[in-house]
């Protein structure tokens, strides 16, 4: 399976780069992880930008403050059904500072939230990519994650 994460705004801010790299070198011995980051404009254009680089067999997350909140075994879960159901690429969104327009959101499968705390998006990536590895080592038995 392959992930990737779009996201709105600048690059990664250079002193949450060498973490958010790091975690992505982790996943790819997992899986091919690959981010895009789109420019921050309005919500409708980002909302079209992002839309162009998603396809129909695309499983397809948007984060979101008023998704459902989960745990990081269920996010391990969650992974591991699309690894069982052979998903080609899961998509995980983080939009801009007024999130994805309605219709974006609409055609996700999943609204999830990290935190009922509004956080900045530079440290959203670094969540989500953490969570993610997190989340593969625990798929994997590694040592990373403990109980």
């Amino acid at each position: 399976m392959k992930i990737r994460i779009i996201t709105v705004g600048k690059k990664n801010d250079s002193s949450l780069d060498e973490s958010i790299n790091d975690f992505t070198q982790r996943i790819s011995k997992f899986s091919h992880i690959e981010w895009l980051v789109i420019p921050s404009s309005d919500i409708a254009k980002e909302s079209k930008e992002i839309a162009k680089h998603l396809d129909a067999k695309d499983v397809i997350v948007v984060l979101d403050e008023k998704g459902k909140e989960i745990e990081t075994k269920d996010l391990a879960g969650f992974i591991q059904k699309q690894l069982n159901s052979s998903v080609h690429r899961l998509v995980i969104i983080i939009g801009g500072a007024f999130g994805v327009s309605d219709e974006l959101k609409a055609s996700a499968q999943y609204v999830l939230s990290l935190s009922k705390l509004t956080l900045p998006h530079q440290l959203v990536r670094l969540l989500i990519v953490e969570q993610i590895y997190r989340a593969f080592s625990i798929l994997n038995n590694g040592k990373y994650h403990h109980e």
